[in-house]
């Protein structure tokens, strides 16, 4: 029987990150979500669930802010198994603030999660990508990261960075069979949209030609899309997921 191919997923239980862990086991990949210690029970509790659907799915913890976390992590997913030929760096938060009242810890958490995290996680498993002379490495923006927020010079610069790694780095990788892409994803419906108030959520999706958030199954979609084997010409690029939002070329 031919090996799954192995796919990790940073921020794996998380709203957008759980629907493509799930797109990609559904794809016929063996999937490991990365989530927070202090998630511990979500994640225990996606995994019983995912298991229950015949998933071939498993969790590891650990800090994608964290570099010496990440070593750890990289270590155990390839002694337990093996090369990783997709890498989804999913995991992100947001503090916001107006600059005016935005605090230098507010600043470098931000940074620190989203933007470093992408050093300091594929930085375990790229190696073993271009060795092999395949991988997948996915990045999930934000549309934010294309137009900017108002209250979020943070969110916004740790996103736009995105942009700027994933094409200097697929330059440097596409000749060993690896792609870099982004999906930058608009307003998405996961729990925390959910629970706002019902007049912030009717301003934002007025504002949505598409007159509607994205379900989280259409981001993973796009990330399913780029993994897959028949899309290595694919590399360099930002791919939107928007609604409308925000519309350039």
């Amino acid at each position: 029987m031919t090996k799954k191919m192995v796919a990790f997923v940073t921020g794996g239980v998380g709203g957008i990150g759980s629907a493509i862990c799930r797109e990609l086991f559904q794809n016929g990949y063996q999937v490991i979500a990365g989530y927070l210690p202090a998630e511990e029970d979500v994640a225990q509790a996606t995994l019983k669930e995912w298991r229950a659907e015949g998933a071939d799915a498993d969790i590891i913890s650990g800090d994608v802010g964290n570099f010496a976390s990440c070593v750890e992590m990289g270590k155990t997913i390839q002694q337990k198994f093996g090369v990783v030929q997709v890498l989804v760096n999913c995991a992100g938060i947001t503090k916001d603030r107006t600059f005016k009242k935005m605090a230098e810890e507010d600043w470098n958490a931000v940074l620190n999660v989203n933007l470093n995290s992408l050093f300091n996680v594929t930085k375990q498993f790229v190696n073993g990508m271009t060795d092999a002379g395949y991988g997948r490495i996915i990045n999930i923006s934000s549309v934010n990261g294309k137009k900017g927020q108002f209250g979020q010079t943070n969110y916004s610069a740790s996103k736009a960075g995105m942009h700027g790694f994933t094409m200097a780095l697929a330059q440097e990788v596409v000749r060993k069979g690896v792609t870099v892409n982004t999906i930058s994803p608009g307003y998405t419906e996961t729990l925390m949209t959910k629970s706002m108030p019902a007049d912030v959520t009717k301003q934002i999706v007025d504002q949505i030609p598409a007159g509607r958030m994205a379900l989280p199954e259409e981001i993973a979609y796009v990330v399913g899309f780029l993994a897959n084997e028949r899309a290595g010409y694919i590399t360099g690029v930002n791919i939107s997921c928007n609604g409308g939002l925000f519309i350039s070329f």
